[in-house]
């Protein structure tokens, strides 16, 4: 391979990085917003929680606007992974012999190697818990509740009776440890990728980056851990 051609899958893969770095971070800001919410699943009393879904579903252009930016993020997200994949395959076509963390100021690591495999299975689990939640049963097959003297959903209900089902939860809680796994690495090296780079602020992102990533695993595995057992 030619210099020009180093040159050209360089700043390829540079480039495509960044645009994973924003796509990705952008989710990540979303799932800070969804734990928020969805932490209201913790209460003993439904109220709130349903409260909280039904004043979303009355934003309904604003949430239609949000999807669609959600999935215009996902899917670029996943298909320049999967280009620069193709593109370090291209750069280096032989593997390396041997998978295993590098130490620092390497970022090789478990979390790091296991990223397209944790992207797969977590683009499996978003189609199957939105089919779940979002578009399953609502008002007309049964779930609803009062809200202010108004019909609501009864996302509450619906949310409580999949966290009793023990294959639901185990399946949930290990997508969940994917999920942290992804975020462990892919945090920190969205920063990296978008030049937040200096020796004097590098731990802070690392270590903030990753204690982010374990705060949104933890949060989302409690919720069908703690409903399960208290359910």
């Amino acid at each position: 391979m030619n210099k020009i051609s180093l040159n050209f899958l360089r700043w390829s893969t540079v480039a495509k990085k960044f645009l994973m770095a924003l796509t990705g971070l952008a989710m990540t800001a979303f799932l800070v917003a969804h734990l928020s919410g969805n932490l209201l699943l913790l209460l003993p009393s439904s109220v709130a929680f349903n409260s909280y879904a039904h004043k979303l579903e009355q934003m309904e252009v604003l949430v239609i606007l949000v999807d669609i930016a959600l999935l215009v993020f996902l899917i670029k997200h996943v298909l320049t992974g999967f280009s620069i994949a193709r593109l370090n395959k291209t750069a280096r076509p032989q593997a390396y012999a041997v998978v295993k963390p590098a130490g620092e100021p390497s970022r090789k690591s478990l979390a790091s190697s296991l990223m397209p495999l944790s992207g797969i299975t977590l683009l499996l689990f978003i189609i199957w818990h939105i089919a779940t939640f979002k578009f399953g049963p609502g008002i007309q097959e049964g779930y609803v509740t009062q809200i202010n003297g108004s019909e609501v959903r009864d996302l509450h209900r619906l949310v409580a009776e999949e966290f009793q089902k023990p294959a639901y939860v185990i399946g949930y809680v290990f997508c969940m440890l994917l999920l942290t796994m992804h975020l462990f690495h892919g945090v920190r090296s969205a920063f990296q990728s978008l030049g937040v780079n200096h020796v004097a602020y590098n731990p802070v992102i690392r270590y903030g980056s990753q204690g982010l990533a374990l705060l949104l695993g933890l949060g989302f595995t409690i919720l069908p851990v703690w409903i399960f057992i208290c359910g």
